[in-house]
């Protein structure tokens, strides 16, 4: 059965975020609700415009609802899918079904987490499955060392192509004002940082940070009518493979090698056709392995692909030019933040702007390399 998907018919008309790195005295809720506040003038539009409401938080399994609450608003429709950091993904396709089918009007979706001056690590209710638990893992930490440790015996990856993702990440910070890490960052600082779940380093895992982000979504008429340069959405699929690890059919290859081709599908397009990509990089490995299973090198050549700054500014791909999870932002759940930079860099406004960006890509992960999404943006002459 061939993916139906309103190619081009719904867009992003408005984006913000709000506390990246440390935002003490917010809650969760007051940090999306912030984001969702700006996002919502960045589209000039008001919350009484907004009759959809989809949003994850970390520590609220009732968000859409309390969302509502908290802005005094009544929508018609609430979604609060929780897949992780690929829910985000997963929430702009609904979106964009709802919006085309004239269910809904206009879509906020939000996140907020305030992990960082919350208590300083990861928020979530996971923890790791019955079966894997008598082994102690560190959640979710282990399960991507167990994935990265079967790339590096099937493939040869090593840990120095695993640096060299976090190597670019730090570069792209570097040049974005509002990423929370800055500074030198070598292949020798990387190889050197302190092992927490072997091959995994402190120097391959993400930040732990405070941060909001929002986008606001509606009909594409309606979104090129705005203030703001309009993001179609030209395609977008989420897939998913197994939950626990320990389930995963091939710790070498994620779900994303169906949710990217699906994806680019519906839009039309090829890897080689797209100018940026935004990738969920918690750890170094999810970088290399989600290059692969989009299609922008084969697999098992990913830790090649990003050597010799593949991926940083001058490289071959801009991949993660905010500094991604691993040197922006990363508040417990990063998949919004990499909408938000693919739309910016569509719209011509990104901190570490590529030139004559048409097509963007923003891929979304979830759980333990569990679920997969991925949206295809737009510029207006891709429509």
């Amino acid at each position: 059965m061939a993916d139906a998907f309103p190619r081009g018919k719904t867009a992003i008309c408005g984006l913000a975020t709000f506390g990246i790195g440390e935002a003490p005295g917010y809650s969760a809720m007051e940090l999306a609700a912030q984001a969702g506040l700006m996002a919502v003038a960045d589209a000039g539009l008001t919350l009484a415009d907004v009759d959809g409401v989809f949003i994850c938080l970390p520590n609220d399994l009732f968000a859409g609802l309390s969302l509502a609450e908290y802005y005094g608003i009544r929508p018609r429709f609430t979604d609060n899918n929780r897949t992780g950091g690929s829910s985000f993904m997963s929430h702009m396709i609904t979106a964009a079904l709802a919006l085309e089918a004239g269910y809904i009007d206009c879509a906020l979706i939000a996140y907020g987490s305030n992990q960082r001056t919350g208590g300083g690590k990861l928020s979530t209710p996971a923890k790791s499955a019955v079966w894997e638990a008598p082994y102690r893992p560190l959640f979710p930490l282990s399960s991507y060392a167990l994935a990265a440790a079967r790339h590096m015996h099937e493939f040869g990856t090593t840990r120095t192509q695993m640096a060299e993702v976090a190597v670019a990440a730090r570069a792209w910070a570097n040049g974005n004002p509002e990423a929370f890490a800055k500074g030198p960052l070598s292949i020798a600082d990387c190889l050197a940082a302190q092992m927490i779940s072997d091959p995994i380093s402190r120097a391959d895992c993400c930040l732990v940070t405070d941060g909001a982000a929002a986008v606001v979504m509606t009909r594409a008429d309606r979104a090129r009518a705005g203030p703001k340069p309009a993001v179609p959405l030209l395609g977008a699929a989420a897939a998913t493979w197994h939950n626990m690890i320990s389930a995963a059919p091939d710790l070498t290859v994620t779900a994303a090698a169906e949710s990217g081709p699906r994806a680019m599908a519906m839009a039309g397009v090829t890897p080689d056709k797209i100018d940026v990509v935004q990738v969920y990089d918690a750890f170094t490995i999810n970088t290399i392995l989600f290059l692969e299973d989009l299609g922008f090198c084969k697999k098992g050549e990913g830790g090649a692909f990003v050597s010799g700054g593949g991926i940083a500014p001058g490289g071959h791909l801009p991949v993660n030019t905010n500094g991604g999870g691993l040197s922006y932002a990363h508040p417990g759940m990063y998949g919004l933040l990499a909408i938000v930079e693919a739309a910016r860099q569509i719209r011509g406004e990104a901190a570490n702007q590529i030139d004559g960006v048409h097509l963007a890509l923003a891929h979304g992960n979830g759980g333990t390399l569990s679920s997969q999404a991925t949206v295809i943006l737009g510029s207006a002459d891709t429509v």
